[in-house]
């Protein structure tokens, strides 16, 4: 399940135009005949649902429709969007793909997807996340079916709370500080010691807070999109970014968490905690095994106490392309993967289920507990084909972030300067 992270941190926008395939020029196979041999070819992305699911998915699907073979093919993430926009422009696109939560209102503006609306309710539609929901939709349609989701949690070192007297994770901003002085004072003989490890340009990290405040990046009217970083609400989320980074984190200001990889930091011993995605405490354990056993997790904390902050839900959507021959079938294999079964296995996996708001299997570990505790009150990135060049360009939340963070520019001007440069990108 990291395939996705990639995308979220940066799709790559695509300058080649894809004519619509036009519903008119596709063959359904409606007129198939039972039994009669036909093939189901499925791109999903490498590391994004484990074998154990798809193997007794294919299996039973088969098994259900005679004649029928899947033809499953992986993919991977790197240069998946321009395959894409080759694939949905051919005569001979497949039949089922995944793709990042991101992009599909990119494919979906270019008629390239086709229109699930009528089917949402045989895809356990009413147990979506809204969130989700919302990374599907596009000109009020919707265009996929939810695949899986993560989002962030705050990881932390729980010898490191014992030590300093930290008897339960925070669950208010307030009590989140408060954690942070009890660190950098049990840890005050060792300069190198951080408490919290944010750099100055994670702004997945700061969409939380911005959220938490009542506000967004950007607000739609219709299909235009402007900014609206230069609100009170949005303000305030980033005073209170800059706050807990003066607080406990000595990370550079002008990198972003995957410069150096955070989790690597974490897995050197001198931080406390970061805000991070579950498989980063794998990649902290590389350098350290034993932080596996040392890691818990809670979920980011609201501003209003005993509530989580809404988190970014970073994930993929997986959808049928408007020129699929196999669009009957493809359908029943969507429906057979949003069922509680299949769910429960992508649960089981670490990943937040898309069609299912039960995630029982999932709270079974500190991370897991903690993803599926803020999961509930996740969003998403506007759902436009223009965000994409946000991620992948001169990102004005990064730029809006240090500006402010080193004093470069007052809170009215780094906010300013960024919802100008951001209202231009999304309106094209």
């Amino acid at each position: 399940m990291k395939g996705w992270k990639g995308l979220a941190v940066g799709a790559t926008a695509v300058a080649v135009a894809v004519a619509g395939c036009g519903s008119g020029s596709t063959d359904t196979s409606s007129s198939s005949k039972a039994g009669e041999p036909r093939t189901l070819t499925v791109w999903l992305m490498d590391g994004s649902a484990p074998t154990s699911l798809t193997d007794a998915l294919n299996k039973e699907f088969e098994g259900a429709h005679a004649g029928v073979t899947v033809k499953y093919e992986i993919q991977k993430w790197n240069g998946i969007q321009d395959k894409l926009t080759t694939a949905l422009a051919s005569n001979n696109p497949p039949d089922v793909i995944e793709l990042g939560n991101t992009q599909t209102a990119k494919f979906a503006s270019e008629e390239t997807l086709l229109d699930l609306s009528g089917d949402v309710s045989s895809l356990n539609g009413d147990q979506w996340l809204s969130g989700l929901k919302d990374s599907l939709t596009w000109d009020g349609k919707q265009y996929a079916m939810p695949f899986y989701a993560a989002n962030r949690t705050v990881l932390y070192r729980t010898d490191l709370f014992q030590a300093a007297g930290i008897t339960a994770a925070p669950t208010s901003r307030d009590e989140w500080l408060a954690a942070i002085e009890k660190l950098k004072a049990a840890n005050a003989s060792d300069p190198e010691f951080q408490a919290l490890y944010l750099p100055g340009q994670s702004w997945y990290s700061l969409l939380s807070f911005i959220w938490d405040e009542g506000g967004d990046v950007a607000k739609s009217q219709g299909s235009a999109w402007t900014g609206s970083l230069n609100t009170a609400e949005a303000k305030a989320g980033l005073e209170f970014y800059k706050k807990l980074a003066e607080a406990g984190s000595k990370a550079p200001k002008d990198t972003d968490e995957a410069t150096p990889q955070q989790a690597e930091v974490y897995g050197k011993g001198k931080v406390a905690m970061f805000i991070g995605l579950p498989w980063e405490v794998g990649t902290a354990a590389k350098a350290d095994p034993t932080l596996k056993d040392k890691t818990g997790a809670f979920a980011i904390p609201s501003k209003t106490a005993g509530k989580t902050a809404p988190v970014f839900l970073g994930g993929s959507n997986v959808a049928i392309p408007q020129g699929s021959k196999n669009q009957d079938l493809a359908k029943e294999y969507l429906k057979l993967l949003s069922s509680k079964k299949y769910q429960d296995l992508l649960a089981e996996g670490g990943s937040v289920p898309g069609t299912s708001k039960d995630t029982a299997k999932l709270a079974t570990t500190p991370v897991g507990k903690a993803l599926a505790a803020s999961a509930p009150n996740g969003k998403v990135t506007p759902t436009t084909p223009a965000w994409a060049a946000v991620e992948s360009g001169q990102n004005p939340l990064k730029d809006m972030l240090t500006a402010y963070l080193t004093g470069a520019k007052s809170i009215d001007q780094a906010t300013g300067d960024a919802n100008a440069a951001l209202s231009k990108t999304l309106g094209g």
